[in-house]
């Protein structure tokens, strides 16, 4: 998203945000989205079956290089969205960033910024940003 539809994205919420203009609110719908998205994911594997978790240790050894190991690393996840579990964690993420945006005006705080700083810390940190 460009700075400009960052900061738009983040006045329309601030608009709009009427109901849970409390921080405590905003927290707790926050918290509530994240856990739609978890739960939207895994709807898509145990219910709908589009997809599949295949997990198993990472192949590591002392010798490999990091891009050897950015090759090879899994994300353990096999098949693709239907449309109907695409549909249903677009809109779970689109609540998410909602109520981040909404945290953030609340707290003064600018969205495109500290996507901005984080971008920048990362591409400045490289590898050693690894987590």
């Amino acid at each position: 998203m460009k700075d400009g539809n960052c900061m738009e994205f983040q006045q329309t919420v601030g608009q709009y945000l009427i109901r849970h203009r409390s921080i405590l609110d905003v927290l707790s719908k926050f918290q509530e989205s994240n856990s739609r998205v978890n739960r939207a994911v895994a709807k898509s594997v145990t219910s709908c079956g589009c997809l599949t978790v295949q997990a198993n240790r990472q192949p590591v050894t002392s010798t490999m290089s990091l891009d050897d190991f950015r090759k090879q690393a899994d994300s353990h996840l096999q098949g693709e969205l239907c449309e109907h579990c695409k549909d249903i964690l677009e809109n779970e993420v689109g609540a998410n960033l909602f109520y981040l945006a909404a945290l953030c005006n609340i707290l003064g705080l600018e969205l495109s910024e500290i996507m901005t700083r984080e971008k920048d810390r990362i591409n400045t940190l490289g590898v050693f940003n690894l987590s």
